[in-house]
């Protein structure tokens, strides 16, 4: 059997990583197609046991090594909360999120849905901006 990679499934995958100075690996793929494969914004843990179903021996740091990788190459995003959990999402396109703040569910928020907020933030003395992230707190339908 032919693998998915030598088709060319991957191609993007590895050509990102090559051009950040990075190797492609199998568990690079897995942790990537499982992030391309759930919108649920899973925890590095959550990663590792979903990733492990096919990757039996990957190791935890070796996800978390991975998910740092793939957000270095632009891949996927960190969501890093003021708790100080983190979650990743394999949605690069431009969006926002609302956070639960009962069981932690983060859920996807089209851009458009915000409206454009760059004229709120504009340019600060000493300070340039290039981008925004919106994260809204509430409470998921289950919580509310």
């Amino acid at each position: 059997m032919i693998s998915s990679d030598v088709l060319g499934e991957h191609t993007p995958l590895r050509e990102a990583l090559e051009q950040h100075g990075y190797r492609f690996t199998d568990q690079r793929r897995a942790v990537y197609d499982y992030l391309l494969s759930t919108d649920c914004h899973p925890t590095a843990e959550t990663v590792h046991q979903s990733v492990r179903e096919s990757l039996p021996t990957i190791s935890l740091g070796t996800v978390y090594k991975s998910l740092e990788t793939l957000v270095d190459c632009g891949l996927v995003m960190k969501l890093s909360h003021a708790d100080g959990s983190s979650r990743y999402d394999g949605n690069t396109a431009h969006h926002h999120h609302a956070r639960c703040l009962r069981c932690g569910a983060v859920l996807d928020v089209p851009a458009d849905e915000t409206g454009d907020l760059s004229g709120l933030l504009g340019d600060r003395p000493g300070f340039t901006t290039t981008g925004f992230r919106l994260e809204l707190t509430g409470y998921c339908a289950d919580c509310a």
